[in-house]
Formats: C-alpha cells, structure tokens, sequence
C-alpha cells in the first residue's frame, strides 16, 4: 500500500496497554490484538537482559524506531498448523512471502523462542492457512499462549494431514525445504505440495500493530 494507505485501512484495533497512535478512537484499547501477538510481529526488543551500562537510551529509541516503522508495513496474517502423533498444532505468522516458483517455495518466519516450530520441524510438514477479513478473532486465539487453540475451530485434513482452517481464504500445504538461521529468528523455507483456494477474497491486514480489512 502506498500514499494514504493509513485511511484506506479500516484499522480494528485495541486490547493492549500501550499509547494510542493519532487518529485512533481512545475506546480503541478494547479490540488491539495481545502483547504476545504484536511482539512476535514486530519482536518485544525488551533490553532487559543486556548488561546494565549497554541498557542506553540510544538503544531503547533505536528499537522504537524499528518497531515503528515497520509497523507501517501492511501484510496478511496466517495462521501455521500441523498435524502431529499427539495432536493438531499451530501458530498465527505473519511473516510469508512466497520465494519461488520452479521448484514451488515459500518462506515463514518464526521466533527462536516458538515452543510450536521444534514439533513442526520434527513433523516435517505443516499447513499456512491465509486468514480472510473476518478472522481477526481466529489469528489472536492461535497467538494466545496456554490457549486451547483448535478450541471450536472446524477444520478438514490437507494432504499431509494438517489442518486446513475453514473460512480462510487459502491453504498452503508445504513440506520443510530448508531452514536458516537470522538473528532471533528460523527463517524456513517450504516446499509446496498442494494449493487449495478458499471461498473469500478479502483479507485479514496487520498494520501500525492492529488488525484492518481493505475496506
């Protein structure tokens, strides 16, 4: 999106203890999507693990700013699963982007810390289900830690067994391709197996940390 795609964005934002950007209703706290979601969008920079004398203020405004103009990047929202020996898994990602075609490749990107990628990694396999405009809802439940997250979700079996969320707008079955290491992050690379394309065409949009429709 490009000129005033901040007014084109009809933003749902709210539910989290942080200031409201201008422009934004003051009631809008009520529907943000939690810290855990947003943090593992953006990353949580929290310094609180750096020695005391490297905790400097140029650091804490370095991270500000990284968070905040990124934030103004707006991407679709996924939701990851996998279908494994103990039970159906999965995450909510905003990272992907597609790599290539010949051979079919696509690339998510999930944080050291995901307690879900070692099972996925193990399983081989997983499912990147696109959210459309209405599962706003769905992507904060698969982003809530302790959660039960296929609580009350309908879902069918892809070809490799993991879940294909219904409502979403497409599903992407892929094996692991390849799997590289970027900072704080895995940068996994997925070979394409089977396409399916939902019933929707209106998409979930994450954008300045909220979700939002394009219309």
């Amino acid at each position: 999106m490009t000129g005033n795609a901040e007014s084109r964005v009809s933003a749902r934002v709210a539910g989290y203890d942080a200031d409201i950007p201008e422009g934004i209703s003051p009631d809008a706290a009520q529907t943000w999507p939690p810290p855990e979601l947003i943090e593992s969008f953006l990353g949580s920079f929290d310094f609180s693990e750096l020695p005391e004398d490297e905790r400097t203020p140029e650091d804490q405004e370095a991270a500000r700013q990284f968070r905040t103009v990124l934030g103004r990047f707006a991407s679709g929202v996924t939701i990851v699963t996998c279908a494994t020996l103990d039970g159906p898994i999965g995450m909510t990602c905003q990272s992907f982007s597609s790599v290539s075609l010949k051979p079919p490749l696509v690339l998510i990107v999930l944080a050291k810390t995901s307690r879900t990628w070692p099972l996925m990694r193990k399983a081989g396999h997983y499912a990147i289900n696109l959210l459309a405009a209405s599962q706003d809802a769905l992507s904060t439940q698969f982003a809530t830690s302790g959660a039960d997250k296929f609580a009350g979700v309908v879902s069918t079996p892809g070809i490799n067994g993991d879940p294909h969320l219904a409502g979403c707008l497409g599903h992407i079955d892929c094996t692991v391709h390849a799997v590289h290491e970027a900072g704080d992050h895995y940068l996994v690379v997925g070979q394409v197996q089977q396409l399916v394309e939902g019933e929707t065409d209106d998409p979930l949009l994450f954008y300045r940390s909220a979700y939002g429709t394009l219309r």
